[in-house]
């Protein structure tokens, strides 16, 4: 049964959050991260309007041709409060309509969810913030302190025409604001205690992230016929470095948020997580293993290799790119380990670094978002993780703003929601898509 909208909150958002979504979904905003795609221009400019039709001025800022962000601002009922930013991304990573059921540009609601790429990450999000900010303009609603609002490019790539951008260009429009909400937090977890009959409901809410290093590796070696010798063959030594790289075991280290994690849900749900064999417990949890099992160490994965072009030739140069991860304070040492495995033959160098990030997972704010799920949810337990990957939190850290992982979503239990993540047949429930708008309303009006 879906609860009544809380606070009188007209039931219209329904249908708003349904049309938004799937509108956003059909704009392709596909990001590369190689300067090609569409761009993000035709999905900025509704954004602007669907602000506009509820009497919010919206500003279209474009560092380059179609890579453009919509910044915008809802006054609250106490200006003497800092205000509260809410950001999100409008590009999506590229998909292949043969491989999906229904086509990716789609926006199709078919069994109760709307299809598309960017459905989870994260055009869904950009709608329930827009159907919000409409209901209220529709009701005389307003948020407790003022709404600082970025819908963003260039979030599947570095950020530089989106995020980057703004907090630069645009430093004026986030004056005073100490805080966030963003992707990838609030999505519910269906589970069942160990002492109890009756499921229930893990809501984790992003605290924090891994920092970022995103490696280029160059072997250079001496060119010649394929069937010589190949003593100094750059295509050789890379691949042997890959296979050291790739064959380390990172070891465990509990950050004071991860640790947190755990001890919720021991807490909530009698677990009893062994620390030391978290690898494990990771594997016997399943999807609430899937919160710590990639925040508990470093990583460093291989991810492109390009070299030669000719089966006869052996090449001066090949080329690898790795993705690597990295838990606070551990930069240093994780470089230092990189460069000690690839080994003198390799040449490393960044092309994007960013620390890790983190927010309060004992302060006002997680509390606020806590009590904003259990009002609309009385099985929910919200719990603070760790994101394994990274978002425009990075850029907003720069200029001092904590942003917390928290786009409210109630799935399905067979809906696996880190699946759908950058993966085929990408969807959300509708239903979970109207919850969120109502668990955002309970946040932004009483925090």
């Amino acid at each position: 049964m879906t609860p009544a909208p809380p606070h009188g909150l007209h039931a219209g958002y329904a249908t708003d959050v349904a049309d938004l979504c799937s509108d956003l979904l059909r704009i392709d905003t596909a990001n590369p991260g190689d300067g090609t795609g569409p761009g993000e221009r035709q999905a900025a400019e509704h954004v602007a309007e669907a602000l506009d039709a509820a009497g919010i001025a919206a500003t279209l800022t474009e560092p380059r041709h179609r890579r453009t962000s919509v910044l915008a601002r809802v006054a609250g009922q106490d200006p003497g409060l800092p205000p509260l930013l809410v950001h999100g991304h409008l590009d999506t990573v590229p998909a292949d309509p043969g491989d999906w059921t229904l086509h990716p540009l789609s926006g199709a609601l078919h069994q109760g969810c709307l299809w598309g790429r960017g459905a989870v990450d994260m055009k869904g999000a950009v709608a329930m913030t827009l159907a919000l900010v409409r209901a209220w303009a529709r009701t005389g609603h307003r948020p407790r302190r003022d709404l600082v609002l970025a819908f963003l490019a260039d979030e599947e790539a570095t950020g530089e025409y989106g995020s980057r951008h703004v907090v630069t260009a645009h430093r004026d429009h986030f004056a005073g604001v100490r805080e966030a909400i963003s992707e990838s937090g609030g999505f519910s977890i269906t589970t069942r205690p160990v002492h109890a009959g009756q499921d229930a409901r893990v809501y984790p809410i992003a605290v924090g992230e891994r920092g970022t290093a995103w490696m280029r590796l160059t072997a250079r070696g001496t060119a010649g016929h394929g069937s010589g010798p190949g003593d100094d063959n750059p295509v050789a030594a890379l691949v042997h470095a890959l296979s050291r790289l790739s064959a380390h075991r990172w070891p465990t280290n509990l950050t004071p948020a991860v640790q947190a994690l755990l001890d919720a849900l021991d807490r909530a749900l009698g677990l009893r997580i062994d620390r030391s064999r978290l690898e494990d417990e990771a594997a016997r949890l399943g999807q609430l293993g899937e919160l710590f099992d990639c925040t508990i160490r470093n990583s460093a994965h291989p991810t492109v290799l390009t070299a030669g072009g000719k089966v006869n030739v052996i090449p001066s140069r090949a080329h690898a790119e790795v993705d690597g991860r990295y838990l606070p304070g551990a930069r240093d040492t994780f470089l230092e380990t990189v460069d000690r495995l690839l080994g003198p033959k390799i040449t490393r160098e960044l092309i994007n670094c960013e620390d890790a990030v983190s927010a309060d997972h004992e302060g006002p704010a997680f509390a606020a978002m806590a009590e904003a799920l259990r009002s609309q949810d009385p099985r929910a337990h919200p719990v603070p993780f760790v994101q394994s990957g990274g978002t425009d939190a990075k850029a907003f850290a720069r200029i001092g703003i904590s942003t917390y992982g928290f786009t409210p979503l109630l799935l399905d239990p067979w809906l696996h929601y880190y699946g759908m993540f950058h993966g085929v047949d990408e969807r959300v429930p509708l239903t979970g898509l109207q919850f969120g708008v109502r668990v955002l309303h309970r946040f932004l009006t009483t925090y």
